[in-house]
């Protein structure tokens, strides 16, 4: 009886698990088709000189591709710096200030409700959209120029923030950040909501001041959060491309061209498909590494 008992239940057991399976099916083969696949072939092309429009068949060429990208193009070597420069300001620009403000809407006042909606209002507005509005602020007689003449009671000289390498890239960053912020402000405000109250009510009995409570109640109620969100907007900032595109077509003089950016140009735009797919290839392997470098470094220590 028991024998024929764990029989039945075997069998349910992998009546289940083909459930399972057939369940599954589509959306695994949806990530096999757009996820799985894409990345074999860009790594398959990456070793050859494959060309978009070409008489002549793919040759395989080895690590050529990989060896020009960092010795003989430039322009590479400065997209990947803009790219890097871009992630170090950004992400903890970005996350300290979705801190800020989640912690002021967090607070109990009134009009909590409206101010968050309005923070969030350019999370939901597209990227093209918001980067074609900001590049009209930026121009010699924007919104921004015009804002500055006014404060500075005409000292200000006007000029264009996009065509300046100086400024160029800042420029991005300031759109970046502004764009973003939302959203990683309503993540870490789902964080404080799920620290128990009762810790706050200890330490105000303790006579603990505000920051003694953030440091101690607040920041390690977060931890799992920070670390989600270092990790997100790291990999974002990683991938600029939409604002460059849209904004300065990686100009002045290269000074905003990301690796994203730059793979496209040359994959694409210049039909350099072999050298394309081996930059797209060091953007995977940069972005893995830095992930994994912060993940063991925001790692529980305990």
């Amino acid at each position: 009886m028991a024998a024929l008992t764990r029989s039945s239940r075997a069998r349910s057991l992998r009546s289940e698990e083909r459930q399972a399976w057939v369940l599954a099916a589509p959306a695994l083969i949806l990530l096999a088709m757009f996820l799985v696949a894409p990345i074999l072939i860009t790594f398959g092309l990456s070793f050859t000189n494959a060309r978009v429009i070409s008489p002549n068949p793919p040759r395989f060429v080895g690590l050529d591709n990989f060896i020009r990208a960092f010795t003989s193009d430039p322009l590479f070597l400065q997209s990947l710096r803009n790219t890097i420069v871009f992630a170090v300001v950004v992400v903890p620009l970005q996350s300290a200030l979705a801190l800020a403000i989640a912690l002021l809407v967090n607070a109990k006042v009134k009009g909590t409700a409206v101010f968050r909606t309005l923070i969030f209002m350019p999370v939901v507005t597209s990227m093209v959209v918001v980067s074609v509005l900001w590049s009209f602020m930026y121009q010699g007689n924007g919104l921004i120029n015009s804002m500055l003449e006014q404060i500075t009671f005409g000292a200000w000289e006007p000029f264009a923030w996009l065509q300046e390498e100086q400024t160029a890239l800042a420029s991005i960053v300031v759109l970046s950040v502004w764009q973003a912020f939302g959203m990683h402000m309503i993540i870490w405000l789902s964080g404080l909501q799920m620290i128990d109250p009762a810790l706050y009510e200890a330490a105000e009995l303790d006579g603990a001041s505000a920051w003694y409570k953030f440091r101690h109640v607040t920041w390690p109620g977060l931890r799992s959060t920070m670390v989600f969100i270092l990790i997100t907007i790291t990999i974002a900032a990683l991938g600029l491309f939409v604002q460059i595109d849209v904004m300065t077509q990686g100009g002045p003089q290269g000074s905003t061209s990301s690796i994203v950016f730059h793979a496209v140009r040359r994959g694409y735009r210049e039909q350099d498909m072999g050298y394309g797919a081996a930059i797209s290839l060091i953007f995977f392997v940069l972005v893995l590494v830095i992930s994994l470098v912060q993940r063991w470094l925001t790692r529980d220590k305990d």
